[in-house]
């Protein structure tokens, strides 16, 4: 990242929502970059921000081994925004109190604004009552020195705190997540109106940093790309082109876990519009054969991931070698995939290469879109030009159809499951809802359950269906279909998938505080 632009440090004490900070930041065309509290003090050296977002996290601030701001940060002169937890060290830090034991917040609350407030200019007015998202069980118990109460809560007598000389701010919401209706415009008033932030950072901007860094990063090795057909790799590959040209091969795995026809659409799609070199790899055989009858998710994650690297090295030494891996790596895959603060967060992603590649391969991970979101990349991808059939596709991470079977694989049930699952994505775009879905696909439930088809009794498997809506894939809702859309497609896939004889919708939520999404 350049010195050009106007930044914003947000330093995360582990909340897994951290990463929706930096979204709404952004959104607002600043550019914001996300550090470990570990890591804040050099960060604000090296970054320069013009103002700092603590963010929140699981621990307490009442224990002695929590988490801390770097004490220099309230001696810089710049301003801070606390969100829960940041609010709570902050106020500790200065002098305040946080106790734990009080009535926990999870949820919706309501709170009403006493003060008027640079933070509140033009989104809430005095007297009156807002919704939020809260999830705390401390709070903050007696205020440092120079701060003043904005707004409460019915059990966070603090909810919005101050210290407008020094703009120090603290919120015990989050009001980063959609749940708190005006929260981005709060943010928007910090980065914008209270830290001075000009509002230039874009797309474009981004492409074109990110191909110095490609550049600079690669000099004059080869890069191999992981080509999967979804819209991360696509994006990765036609920027690391435009980077380096010839220097990049891009390598697509047929693993035998695609959905149906889809190998051919990708590769017919990539060669039609972009003049990169491309090897088309049929591994169905080692994939399949070694997944079969394996029934814990971990180890099938873990084999995919290992017999990807052992796919990649073969084709890297049949072009002479090569100095480096690209991938599609996202912001989510980097947090999901390991604690990004140290501390006690969960590993959901295990079968990305996020923290670097085997010691056998002599090579280097080029992970250029490491720092975006799903939507970032989806408009980074019309900036390059991409054809809405890639930009536009549905997510389906690497492991495919093998965590679409859930229990043990078999060759019969990837059969099963791809004709259901082509036969619920032809309906979902017959129905003209393609673009409405963030995601849909159909699962093959371990289980089986009598039936009677005409005059017969079958024993046979359940197909369940999920589609959910999202912007950034860090929360998602269940799509609401109708009764007749479901209908239509139970009944075809019933008729038409000998194996199948029910098929169930599963209406699940991803709310804010959680990020398992497989």
């Amino acid at each position: 990242m350049t010195q050009t632009h106007d930044k914003i440090l947000i330093v995360d004490f582990g909340s897994q929502v951290t990463q929706l900070i930096a979204r709404r930041v952004r959104e607002d065309g600043v550019y914001s970059e996300v550090v470990p509290f570990q890591k804040a003090a050099e960060a604000i050296r090296t970054l320069k921000p013009k103002g700092v977002i603590l963010s929140g996290g699981p621990e307490s601030v009442t224990t002695d081994t929590s988490p801390r701001a770097p004490k220099e940060l309230f001696e810089t002169g710049l301003p801070v925004f606390g969100i829960c937890y940041g609010q709570q060290t902050m106020a500790a830090q200065l002098g305040g109190e946080v106790e734990g034991g009080h009535h926990s917040e999870f949820g919706r609350a309501e709170i009403e604004v006493f003060t008027e407030s640079p933070l509140f200019q033009g989104v809430w007015q005095v007297g009156k009552k807002y919704p939020v998202w809260m999830s705390h069980g401390d709070r903050v118990t007696r205020l440092p020195e120079g701060f003043e109460v904005l707004a409460a809560s019915e059990n966070a007598p603090f909810a919005v705190v101050a210290d407008e000389e020094h703009k120090f701010y603290g919120v015990q919401f989050h009001p980063e997540v959609v749940h708190t209706p005006q929260g981005a415009q709060l943010i928007r008033n910090f980065v914008r109106d209270i830290a001075g932030c000009k509002g230039d950072w874009t797309m474009k901007a981004f492409r074109e940093e990110a191909i110095e860094r490609i550049r600079a990063q690669v000099g004059t090795g080869r890069v191999i790309c992981g080509l999967s057909g979804g819209v991360d790799s696509a994006v990765a590959a036609v920027l690391i082109h435009e980077a380096i040209g010839d220097q990049l091969t891009c390598v697509f795995v047929d693993h035998g876990l695609l959905r149906a026809s889809e190998a051919e659409q990708v590769v017919t799609l990539f060669r039609d519009h972009y003049n990169i070199p491309l090897v088309h790899v049929q591994a169905q055989g080692p994939f399949i054969g070694e997944l079969e009858g394996v029934s814990d998710p971990e180890v099938k994650r873990k084999t995919i991931g290992r017999l990807f690297i052992d796919v990649f090295d073969e084709e890297a030494k049949k072009i002479g070698g090569a100095d480096f891996l690209a991938q599609g790596t996202l912001y989510p895959d980097v947090i999901e995939s390991v604690s990004f603060t140290g501390g006690p967060s969960v590993t959901i992603k295990s079968h990305h290469n996020v923290g670097g590649l085997p010691e056998r391969m002599n090579m280097k991970l080029v992970e250029p879109l490491r720092e975006l979101f799903k939507d970032e990349v989806r408009v980074l991808g019309r900036e390059l030009g991409l054809p809405d059939a890639f930009v536009g596709r549905h997510p389906f991470p690497g492991p495919g159809l093998a965590i679409r079977v859930p229990g043990e694989i078999t060759r019969e049930k990837l059969d099963i499951l791809r004709k259901a699952d082509a036969i619920y994505l032809e309906e979902i775009r017959n129905a003209g809802l393609y673009d409405e879905i963030w995601q849909a696909f159909a699962v093959l439930l371990p289980v089986k359950t009598v039936g009677v088809m005409g005059d017969a009794r079958t024993y046979d498997h359940v197909c369940a269906l999920r589609a959910v809506t999202s912007i950034d894939g860090m929360t998602a809702d269940f799509y609401p279909f109708d009764m007749g859309f479901l209908g239509r497609v139970a009944t075809r896939i019933i008729n038409e998938v000998k194996g199948i004889n029910r098929v169930t919708y599963d209406i699940t939520s991803k709310p804010p505080g959680t990020i398992e999404w497989e």
